[in-house]
């Protein structure tokens, strides 16, 4: 039997091939031109459609770690070492993974994110399982509230054969066939260090080899206060240099941050097809930089907007994060266009991924939708509704999400779970 929504009505449907009013349509888990009669109806009048918002990095595990003492307003220097005692303190395991992950995707699906990418750094002990279990607790999260995760097997400082053994490990369980991702697409996997500043040569050709053998992604991140500090200390050299001497600039690769980076960087990046994430909910407040979009998206680059962990932005709040990149975006260049911040905060993401079945609404794309409701008093006076989507109502729900078909937030609220449930779950776990 077949399954259909129908969303009605619509004030805009947005979308990076174009915008306008009308209806959108998922069948079986897909956008459609039309929709069956007997369709379920959402009523989207008064508000904007978008396809479903794409987090291109996220630490969840973070989620469980916001506002601690010591971790604001400090040079990335001592935020690393306060982190890594928390982790210590809280003793990281896939118990902890799950409750964390699951605060995290329900905030995203409640922000009007459908899919995270999820660079996961912390593995202490693997005690035999090559951390499948903290992989899995936090597939399972985003499975269970109707979320996709793109799992990055992530090292900071691990032994690279172990780190490489982890990543085929996590790859076999959650997503085992070439390409790194699930039959029914809601679970990907990917690899990626933290650095140039916690990781040396032989753990990223480890991890690329088993990025190589099994069609898997790349991340990491460049060009931060402490990677550029590290990478001039320890060698001498830029970060970007080593990770291109290092086989790391490919295609399929997508960089995180970028804040310290120069024009020739920006098209040493361009040349190699390489995809960037911009996150300034983490580097702005923390005062670690603010990457040069504009200049990223002229020289070519596919850029993807991402919140980064609770550990630096205390939210994970896309649309909040999509809005602070217009406010900065000034400072640094040319002002962003909203149109240009939802792209990547849309498309962007997903294009870095190598998914281009998300992040858009046309017919054959996954059917991940949400509505925007944009007839109150927050959005009073707008002339142009899909840039007031982010200009106005910092914080904004959405009214509906809609993820391969299954209506996941309604009139505001998860359907998948109760909010208190998440909330206590995780502090029975964390004491917060």
């Amino acid at each position: 039997m077949s399954s259909a929504v129908t969303l009605r009505s619509a004030l805009s449907v947005w979308s990076v091939s174009g915008e306008g009013p009308g209806d959108v349509h998922v069948v079986d888990g897909t956008i459609a031109e039309e929709g069956p009669a007997g369709a379920e109806a959402l009523d989207a009048s008064g508000c904007i459609v978008t396809p479903g918002l794409v987090n291109a990095h996220h630490h969840l595990l973070q989620t469980a770690f916001r506002t601690l003492p010591g971790t604001r307003g400090v040079p990335m220097a001592d935020w690393l070492p306060a982190m890594a005692a928390a982790y210590r303190e809280a003793r990281v395991d896939g118990e902890l993974a799950y409750a964390a992950a699951r605060a995290g995707m329900a905030e995203a699906l409640l922000s009007g994110v459908t899919t995270v990418a999820d660079h996961h750094l912390t593995w202490p002990g693997l005690d035999g399982d090559d951390g499948v279990d903290i992989a899995r607790g936090t597939a399972r999260a985003a499975r269970e509230l109707g979320g996709r995760i793109a799992f990055v097997r992530g090292t900071a400082g691990d032994d690279a054969d172990t780190a490489a053994r982890s990543a085929d490990a996590v790859a076999s369980a959650l997503a085992p066939g070439h390409g790194g991702v699930s039959a029914d697409g809601a679970v990907q996997v990917a690899v990626g260090p933290a650095g140039v500043h916690s990781d040396g040569k032989a753990t990223f050709d480890a991890l690329g080899e088993v990025a190589r053998a099994r069609g898997l992604r790349r991340r990491t991140q460049a060009n931060e206060q402490v990677d550029t500090a590290i990478a001039a200390e320890r060698y001498g050299r830029r970060p970007l240099e080593l990770l291109d001497e290092w086989g790391w600039l490919v295609p399929g690769t997508t960089i995180a941050h970028l804040c310290d980076i120069t024009d020739g960087e920006i098209a040493l990046l361009a040349e190699r097809g390489v995809a960037a994430t911009h996150a300034p909910g983490c580097d702005v407040p923390m005062g670690w930089g603010i990457a040069p979009a504009a200049r990223i998206l002229a020289a070519g680059i596919p850029l993807g907007l991402g919140t980064s962990g609770g550990g630096s932005n205390d939210a994970g709040h896309l649309i909040a994060d999509a809005r602070l990149a217009l406010q900065v975006s000034a400072l640094v260049g040319r002002q962003l266009t909203a149109r240009e911040v939802l792209t990547a905060a849309t498309a962007g993401g997903a294009d870095g991924l190598g998914r281009p079945e998300l992040g858009r609404i046309a017919p054959g794309a996954a059917g991940d939708v949400c509505v925007w409701d944009v007839s109150g008093v927050a959005d009073a006076g707008v002339s142009d509704p899909v840039a007031g989507l982010l200009w106005a109502s910092p914080g904004r729900r959405p009214r509906h999400v809609v993820v391969g078909g299954r209506v996941v937030v309604r009139d505001h609220r998860l359907v998948t779970a109760d909010e208190r449930d998440i909330v206590a779950g995780l502090r029975a776990r964390v004491g917060r």
